[in-house]
């Protein structure tokens, strides 16, 4: 069945209501336009700056006073059944255009994950996935491939194993590079149009191979390069990560405090918030991807007689979108935002 229709009229409902945002107007009768939804949420890679990789565990600082607050450890590891994805994909269809199969877990350990793209795909979405690849192998490739996969992230934080290792703990960038080589081969066996994007976080660490990063990608087989600027939880006082060159960081010094700040300012919008959602693996529609504590759940959408309307237009979801255009720089979650 076709959506085009409904797709188009939400996503125009979708700019008006933004548009009203920006003029202090919490007017939300549309439905989200892209959704992530967590096939799995555990990792096989410790990385410092990720929760997951944490063992669940990740300091947050506080909008109001600046202090690293903790505690949370995500229970209940696990990967998101057929059965509960189906549930979900039959509710986002009409409206969204684009499923992110990513949020915190590494999504591969879903063994169930191409079948989850195709059904997607038979959905007429958009489908994209972000991956350490440490599990990815040619027979996987061929897997994604043919479930209609439109484009699929590869993570590598460093070119060689003595740099990538530093941030990408447990992990091998040999087995990276293998990925993006037979993501290549499977490509061109079924001369599909997928895209395959080869990303890079900016660190201290890695930035004597941005260079390299730009020259080789194409030969290693990727077809697009994406150079991202490091979250970091504890950057007031700055970190071992962060670049050397705050051009290619996310904060400044600020020399009235004699701390490092966010660079964007912080206004009192967001289109991410107003566009999209994310499902975690246990069916929590969260706000956004930053909400990485799950502190503000709108409520579980495989809850029996709940439906994605019911959350998204609920009082916790009013709440949160009326706060965040009232004073976002209230909202923990927001700080470390690029929006």
């Amino acid at each position: 069945m076709s959506y085009l229709f409904t797709r188009l009229i939400n996503q125009l409902r979708c700019w008006g209501s933004y548009a009203l945002s920006i003029a202090g107007v919490s007017y939300v009768r549309h439905m989200p336009t892209f959704v992530s939804v967590e096939p799995a949420n555990f990792c096989q890679l410790s990385c410092p700056e990720c929760p997951v990789g944490m063992n669940g565990t990740v300091s947050i600082q506080n909008a109001a006073n600046i202090e690293p607050i903790l505690d949370n450890t995500r229970t209940h590891i696990g990967v998101m059944t057929i059965g509960d994805y189906r549930k979900i994909v039959r509710q986002i269809a009409p409206y969204a255009h684009t499923i992110q199969l990513f949020w915190q877990g590494e999504p591969l350990l879903n063994d169930q994950l191409p079948e989850m793209v195709n059904i997607a795909h038979e959905a007429g979405l958009y489908t994209i996935i972000s991956t350490n690849a440490q599990r990815l192998d040619l027979d996987l490739a061929r897997a994604l491939n043919h479930a209609g996969l439109n484009r699929i992230i590869v993570s590598m934080d460093g070119w060689m194993q003595s740099t990538y290792e530093q941030y990408r703990r447990g992990g091998s960038v040999d087995k990276v590079k293998q990925a993006v080589r037979w993501l290549r081969q499977a490509k061109q066996e079924s001369h599909s149009r997928m895209v395959i994007e080869l990303q890079c976080i900016r660190l201290r660490t890695n930035e004597a191979e941005w260079d390299i990063f730009r020259r080789e990608y194409k030969a290693l087989g990727a077809d697009k390069l994406t150079m991202k600027t490091a979250q970091l939880y504890d950057y007031k006082h700055g970190s071992p990560l962060m670049p050397s060159n705050q051009r290619f960081s996310r904060y400044k010094w600020e020399k009235r405090t004699q701390t490092f700040v966010p660079k964007r300012p912080m206004r009192n919008r967001c289109y991410r918030l107003w566009s999209g959602c994310v499902i975690d693996v246990h069916g929590n529609l969260l706000p956004c991807c930053y909400d990485k504590l799950q502190q503000h759940s709108f409520g579980n959408l495989l809850q029996p007689g709940i439906t994605l309307q019911d959350l998204w237009h609920n009082k916790r979801a009013e709440t949160f979108r009326r706060a965040v255009i009232t004073n976002r720089s209230a909202m923990a979650i927001c700080t470390n935002c690029d929006e």
